[in-house]
């Protein structure tokens, strides 16, 4: 009887949360991990399932538990780490790498934003203000990291053809 989640997607999935934490946690130790402005490298990684679906677990699974360290509890850890599976469930739905960009950008941008807004100002009349300015400036620190370091990174396994032999199972 065959799996349908072989051991081999199962091992890609795990290096993803394993590479994702690992990131997370460098830019967690220059502060720039959480907040509103968020410059974590691991985020060049959500564009992963638009080749290899298997990644979106492992992605939720490593933005879970970097948000462990997150100053805005809970809410971050729950709503922070749905937005990362949000992203990458509509990035493996994507149809160029151009496009793959384009999920984490809208859905931090808009989900993390409020979870911070929120921890900041509660939902006072300061809160559309702070998830104004939120919304721009995690946006635009995820589209540098999603445009730059997460096309390059699809655009060199594509090009490597290892994308297409991890599918193949060699």
């Amino acid at each position: 009887m065959q799996s349908k989640f072989p051991i081999r997607k199962l091992a890609v999935a795990a290096v993803t949360a394993a590479l994702y934490v690992a990131l997370s946690y460098v830019a967690y130790t220059f502060n720039a991990a959480f907040g509103a402005v968020q410059f974590r490298l691991s985020e060049a990684l959500t564009l992963l399932p638009f080749l290899f679906p298997e990644t979106v677990w492992g992605l939720f699974a490593g933005c879970f538990l970097t948000n462990l360290l997150s100053m805005y509890g809970p809410a971050d850890l729950i709503f922070g780490s749905l937005a990362t599976l949000l992203a990458a469930l509509w990035t493996a739905k994507c149809h160029s790498k151009w496009t793959a960009a384009i999920p984490p950008v809208v859905c931090n941008g808009l989900i993390v934003s409020a979870v911070i807004a929120w921890a900041e100002a509660g939902f006072t009349v300061a809160f559309l203000p702070i998830y104004a300015v939120n919304v721009v400036s995690i946006s635009l620190s995820e589209a540098i990291l999603c445009f730059l370091p997460g096309v390059i990174l699809v655009g060199a396994l594509q090009k490597s053809g290892a994308a297409a032999k991890l599918r193949a199972g060699a």
